[in-house]
């Protein structure tokens, strides 16, 4: 068993040390060890299993993104309903995006907005957005996990990870407010136990059990430490040649965990010129935008977020989580007055998001991974007596990209001044249902033993977005 330990530590009362933090041999699904799992992968690929080679990328921008600044400026409208920050002409003539949304309307032959999608929620209720508020209570990254498995059988990934701002600077102190009390139903797991729960590798997080990399006290306090660890250990296993003994599938675990799991989480692999791309921390200070409460959680990290999430998808994670938060527009003594906010978040966005794009087209990745950009819920249409937008559950952002599903259009359309679906609505349903069928291969899910009765009867039941097919 290969393994790395913490110097720091003793043994506890029954005898155990607490030393050992990585253990090749105790890696994989339900206990069985990695070297083991991949051992019989070809014998689980024969045996079809019902989970399509595509990743998910779900950012969500906690708080409710205001759908009328983001994607259906009503520019027609009163000023006290319209855009806010103008409009933007996009490539699809007669379509327009909000006035912060520039370098995405060029780049709309990679996505599809649509503009009849609610989420029918007024409050920061993630867990029922993510989860359709299916039976289960589980949002789609833990439903994903539970047929999947908690790590990828290939590269030893987890299936369903989370990307907080900490994950990119472990070192960055974000304050405490609502989002923080919610973030923890973003990804929850409901009914299918707490081992489908996404991982989540900001400092602090607790690591999965079924992964045994273990820092100090079952933590991922300083991936630095991890990092150095594993280097290492690989540096002593090629000096002492201790690796040709060990069987194939030993070696193969061994190069997962040095060169698979802790490499994806490392932004430094990456060439410099990529980071610059995605790079979004020159749009705004974090010290200007915590001055308010509704924004205390937010950061200038996005950009750096979402080149994890691609290299995350790279590595054999399935689902990941990216998680932007200050998405709260009241413009009380909480956030700035006449939606100034988005003056911060929305570039950031229109950033981070054009990026990823390009990259993935670039990379030739864009049928592979899946992207859905929403939130809990929108904003009123009517602009408050401080010209801000408060909760609206009526309409709701929402673009999809990638993952085979058609671009270059706009699905649906609102009434005349934004406050309600004009069109056949669509709904977090249509949304779990559009994720997980291209994740999963329903027809071999039906006949797949072990799949909870309520997984396979929210795939029958709910019809994925129809025009994105």
């Amino acid at each position: 068993m290969l393994t790395l330990t913490d110097p720091r530590a003793a043994r506890h009362c029954q005898g155990r040390s607490r030393r050992d933090f990585l253990g090749v041999g105790t890696l994989g699904l339900g206990g069985l060890g990695l070297a083991q799992f991949l051992s019989i992968k070809d014998t689980l690929a024969a045996a079809g299993r019902p989970v399509r080679d595509k990743s998910v990328v779900l950012l969500f921008l906690q708080g409710g993104p205001p759908h009328i600044e983001m994607f259906d400026p009503k520019m027609s409208a009163p000023v006290e309903i319209h855009s806010s920050s103008g409009e933007v002409q996009t490539k699809i003539p007669g379509v327009t995006f909000g006035g912060h949304f520039g370098k995405l309307a060029r780049l709309t032959e990679h996505f599809s907005i649509l503009r009849s999608y609610a989420t029918n929620n007024s409050a920061h209720t993630y867990q029922k957005v993510a989860s359709g508020n299916n039976p289960l209570k589980a949002t789609m990254g833990a439903l994903y996990a539970r047929v999947a498995g908690t790590n990828d059988p290939a590269t030893g990934m987890p299936s369903n990870t989370l990307v907080l701002p900490e994950a990119i600077d472990p070192s960055l102190k974000l304050k405490t407010n609502f989002e923080t009390k919610a973030l923890p139903t973003l990804t929850a797991a409901g009914d299918l136990g707490p081992s489908y729960v996404a991982f989540n590798p900001q400092g602090g997080g607790e690591l999965k059990a079924n992964m045994q990399l273990k820092l100090p006290r079952n933590r991922f306090d300083n991936r630095r430490l991890l990092l150095t660890g594993l280097d290492n250990l690989k540096r002593r296993f090629d000096e002492d040649s201790l690796v040709d003994l060990t069987d194939k599938y030993q070696q193969q675990a061994f190069e997962v965990i040095i060169r698979g799991v802790a490499e994806a989480f490392d932004l430094t692999q990456e060439r410099p010129e990529t980071i610059a791309k995605y790079d979004t921390s020159h749009l705004f200070r974090n010290a200007d935008v915590h001055r308010w409460y509704d924004m205390s959680r937010a950061s200038n990290l996005l950009g750096k977020q979402m080149l994890m999430a691609r290299r995350l998808c790279e590595a054999g994670c399935g689902f990941v989580t990216v998680s932007d938060a200050g998405w709260d527009f009241h413009s009380n003594r909480n956030s700035p007055k006449n939606l100034g906010g988005m003056n911060w978040l929305g570039p950031q966005v229109d950033h981070a998001v054009a990026a990823f794009l390009e990259d993935v087209h670039e990379r030739g990745l864009s049928d592979n991974i899946l992207l859905a950009v929403t939130g809990e819920m929108g904003r009123t249409p009517r602009r408050n007596k401080n010209g801000g937008r408060d909760h609206y559950g009526g309409l709701t952002s929402l673009l999809l990209a990638g993952g085979g599903i058609r671009g270059g259009q706009v699905i649906g359309q609102s009434d005349r001044f934004a406050t309600k679906p004009k069109t056949s609505p669509y709904n977090p349903g249509h949304l779990v249902a559009t994720v997980l069928n291209t994740l999963l291969d329903v027809g071999q899910l039906r006949v797949t033993s072990g799949v909870p009765n309520e997984l396979i009867k929210l795939l029958t039941d709910i019809k994925p977005i129809d025009e994105l097919l």
